[in-house]
This record gives structure tokens, C-alpha cells and sequence, in this order.
């Protein structure tokens, strides 16, 4: 059975130490990335989202069935 997509993408972020920025996308395991901005890190996140959506639909791991999705910045 195909896993739907979901159509509600929640990034969490969060500043570490070094003063870099990671953004996670909850929804989506592993999805992890780094920015030197906060913005840089979203957008990273959205990027790396997209991807793995599409590879999983190239894939036939996921069913579409969705018209839109949104991220939010939690």
C-alpha cells in the first residue's frame, strides 16, 4: 500500500552553539539540514522536502492524491 503525502510540512528550528542553524522537517524522517541563517536553513529544509517527495513518487512509494501542501515554521 502507497503512503499518502501528507499535506502539512512543520520545520522546527533551532540556533546551535557554533551559531549555525538546523531546520528539521518532522514530518519527513532524516530530513535535517544546516544554514548560517535561520531563513537559509527553512529554505534548505523546503528544498530537501520537495526532493524527497519527488524521489518517492518517482518511486511509487508514495501516491500523490494531495492538490496543495504548505510548510509552517514552528
Amino acid at each position: 500500500m502507497l503512503k499518502p503525502i501528507p499535506n502539512h510540512f512543520t520545520i522546527e528550528t533551532e540556533q546551535e552553539d557554533d551559531d549555525r542553524w538546523i531546520a528539521e522537517v518532522l514530518e519527513i524522517s532524516g530530513a535535517i539540514v544546516y544554514g548560517s541563517t535561520q531563513q537559509q536553513a527553512i529554505t534548505k529544509a523546503q528544498v530537501l522536502a520537495l526532493r524527497v517527495i519527488a524521489d518517492k513518487l518517482e518511486h511509487g512509494e508514495m501516491s500523490l492524491g494531495l492538490t496543495s501542501f504548505e510548510f509552517v515554521t514552528a
